[in-house]
């Protein structure tokens, strides 16, 4: 998961958790106090980064979530994207027809 906004702490690990078929690992975030929460609240999340781009990179994360702001969503779907990752991106994909494109 690209961050660790509401959504991400108030729903979806939790429902990933309770999932037969699929399990949160990894946690990005730009603020170490959000990592520190995710490690304290989520025993099963293993990984935990401070950039994105890394999480991107690790081989054992198999999927992308992105949580992120809006204006942050194309860029970083777009990334996840090229490094080989499925990506599920809140919506919207991007801020325009055109980034869309």
């Amino acid at each position: 998961m690209l961050g660790y906004a509401r959504i991400a702490r108030t729903e979806f690990i939790a429902a990933i958790q309770r999932s037969a078929n699929a399990e949160c690992v990894a946690v990005a975030s730009r603020e170490e106090a959000k990592l520190a929460e995710v490690r304290a609240k989520f025993p099963g999340v293993t990984r935990t980064f401070s950039d994105y781009e890394t999480l991107l990179r690790d081989p054992e994360v198999d999927a992308i979530y992105v949580p992120l702001p809006n204006s942050m969503h194309q860029e970083w779907t777009l990334k996840a994207a090229a490094h080989g990752k499925p990506v599920l991106c809140e919506k919207p994909a991007a801020l325009n027809a055109t980034e869309c494109r």
